[in-house]
């Protein structure tokens, strides 16, 4: 029974941490990159990272939800501003991980205390509530990591894009919207973003404010790079082409370099799996059967005896 509790513990914790990620991902997938640049565009004075939580764009059922969340409108707009880093925009991303965030820690300290009970393995309970307290805040930050790392694959991809429509005779506003179309399977996180520009720009933002929210939602080093050198260039009117050319360039070195860089770590990271797991097999498959035959050979030998 005592080796059965902690199984059943991480069950259920794994079954509690599939529901509320499941959960998430239904109702952030129900909405539609279409949906949410509609808002865009209807609101041109806001932006998708920065939207007021508290504020008239809010329904009246979302403020009462709004309201059980034990969080001031500062923690709600840093949440905001994190979900939309991880591709979920809108207030109600934001919503919904708080509750979770509230609601997760909870649950796994009942949980943990129904099947240990009470006395000294409410200890127990309490280290189940803390892991369920950074689990959602973990899982933010894979998604954000993972997001910003198909931004940053992509975007090598998407300036010889941006390079050949342009130099075909297309605005920048118009080699936005075709790079953003042909981006869309490959790399989805950057054609929603490189949308949003153009989205933004139609909507009658300056183009540079367009770029610098970009490079702002994304927050991905190697976007500011070229976000400053297309804002230099609307600026001063110099050639688009050349300078996307030179910094296609660097952005495939870097990527070359980071696959480089990978590979090279490939070997120590396969260096704990070798040795807990595949060695000590070997070893038994290996020296099993010739230590079986020393034994025995040691075994019937007289003199031994």
């Amino acid at each position: 029974m005592e080796l059965q509790i902690p199984v059943l513990l991480g069950l259920v914790f794994v079954a509690v941490a599939a529901s509320a990620a499941a959960t998430l991902s239904l109702y952030f997938n129900s909405q539609t990159t279409h949906q949410r640049l509609a808002r865009v565009a209807v609101a041109p004075g806001a932006t998708i990272a920065t939207e007021s939580l508290v504020g008239d764009d809010l329904t009246p059922f979302a403020r009462r939800v709004r309201s059980l969340v034990p969080k001031s409108p500062k923690d709600m707009s840093r949440v905001q501003r994190l979900m939309a880093s991880a591709g979920y925009f809108g207030p109600w991303p934001a919503i919904l991980y708080a509750i979770v965030e509230l609601l997760v820690p909870i649950t796994f300290f009942f949980v943990a205390a129904w099947f240990l009970g009470t006395g000294p393995q409410l200890v127990l309970a309490l280290l189940a509530a803390a892991v369920g307290y950074f689990l959602p805040t973990l899982w933010l930050g894979r998604a954000i990591e993972a997001r910003r790392k198909e931004i940053r694959n992509g975007l090598p991809d998407a300036i010889d894009l941006l390079i050949i429509c342009i130099e075909s005779g297309s605005g920048i506003d118009q080699a936005l919207n075709k790079v953003s179309e042909e981006l869309a399977l490959p790399y989805p996180a950057l054609a929603r973003e490189l949308e949003l520009v153009g989205v933004e720009t139609r909507a009658g933002k300056p183009r540079i404010e367009a770029f610098k929210n970009f490079a702002e939602r994304t927050k991905v080093d190697d976007v500011r790079s070229p976000v400053a050198m297309l804002v230099q260039t609307d600026r001063f009117g110099t050639s688009i082409g050349q300078a996307l050319r030179t910094h296609a360039e660097t952005s495939r070195t870097k990527r070359r370099q980071r696959a480089e860089e990978k590979a090279a770590k490939l070997g120590v990271k396969l260096l704990f799996p070798l040795v807990f797991c595949l060695f000590p097999a070997f070893y038994v498959l290996v020296l099993g059967p010739s230590m079986i035959r020393i034994f025995r050979a040691l075994a019937n030998n007289p003199i031994v005896r």
